[in-house]
């Protein structure tokens, strides 16, 4: 098939989740598209990369530059209006948020024009933000990104680290009030990393969105106990990130519909605490490769075994690494060329 795969967002191309740390989405679409080239099909995403190049077979081209007049199969990232774009056999709408976003005025127009198209879902809770038909509701678990998979199991015991990633918006400072609180008082000398590009940019005097202000002065004000802004890395270094730490603590949203983190890191062997909220529920295997959590103690009581208890690290890694493991960009991409067929 000859297959397009159109985004809108911002600049990106194959090469840059190997070079450069990038959002789950669209390291979602590299990967989907390399896998739809390993199984022989011609695929060419049309974004907002600056030049054309080519990388794992996907050829990569300027949405500005032109598209195609047809395609056998044409996939859309995130917006219902770039289902117009080009005339193919086969449309698909991959959603990436709340499907809240399809009642917007161009979104629901756009619905209108193609009302046979299938909606993408990444997972249970995506699939019940959607209230139109059943027909359309496909749900494409995604996959993880190889960087992650090809990592080793964990050898060692790690330092009493704990591994944030969370956008600083969802909760983060009830997080780091838990640790400051409560986590990092009965384990003197263990760490906070929070990942977030937005507070590093921020503690290096670049400039960021001003409404996280308050959220770095917290973070900087709680340096004294163990709390650290980090740079976001590429996925091969992340995965090593991962594999050296004891936990991964996730504080989740209810509109959280994808968590892509938090599968990259339980796929790395690193246990994860996280609140019964979104898509976390769907990432962690609860008692086994981490705990889903109910209230703020549990949270907390989990957090603390995991840094401080061998035991309980080495169990829930073991398990993780060997549970969470299973599901490849490979396998989204053989589900939805079936449903092309």
């Amino acid at each position: 098939m000859d297959v397009v795969l159109l985004d809108d967002s911002f600049a990106f191309d194959g090469y840059t989740p190997r070079n450069d740390p990038l959002g789950g989405p669209e390291k979602g679409l590299v990967y989907l598209a390399e896998a739809l080239a390993r199984r022989g099909h011609a695929v060419t995403v049309y974004n907002r990369c600056e030049q054309a190049v080519t990388c794992a077979d996907v050829a990569w081209r300027p949405i500005d530059d032109g598209l195609p007049e047809t395609a056998d199969l044409l996939i859309a990232l995130r917006h219902a209006e770039l289902l117009d774009a080009v005339a193919a056999r086969h449309r698909m709408l991959w959603l990436v948020t709340p499907a809240s976003i399809l009642k917007r005025a161009d979104a629901a127009a756009a619905m209108e024009r193609h009302p046979a198209t299938p909606l993408l879902f990444m997972g249970p809770t995506h699939r019940a933000t959607w209230d139109g038909p059943d027909e359309r509701a496909k749900i494409v678990l995604p996959g993880v990104a190889p960087a992650y998979l090809k990592s080793e199991a964990p050898a060692g015991y790690w330092p009493s680290r704990a591994i944030v990633t969370t956008h600083p918006r969802m909760d983060l400072d009830w997080l780091i009030d838990r640790w400051t609180e409560k986590i990092e008082p009965l384990i003197k000398g263990s760490e906070l990393h929070i990942y977030s590009g937005s507070l590093y940019a921020g503690s290096q005097d670049r400039t960021m969105d001003p409404s996280l202000r308050p959220l770095l002065d917290q973070a900087q004000a709680a340096a004294g106990q163990g709390v650290k802004v980090m740079r976001p890395l590429a996925d091969h270094d992340m995965a090593e990130v991962y594999r050296r730490a004891r936990v991964h603590l996730y504080p989740g949203a209810e509109r959280e519909v994808y968590a892509s983190t938090l599968a990259e890191s339980q796929a790395t062997g690193l246990p994860a605490v996280a609140r019964r909220l979104g898509a976390a529920q769907e990432r962690i295997t609860d008692g086994r490769s981490g705990f889903l959590t109910p209230d703020d103690d549990a949270f907390v009581n989990c957090a603390v075994l995991c840094l401080k208890e061998d035991i309980v690290y080495r169990g829930r890694s073991k398990d993780a690494f060997q549970m969470q493991r299973g599901r490849t960009w490979d396998d989204a991409a053989a589900e939805i060329e079936a449903m092309a067929a």
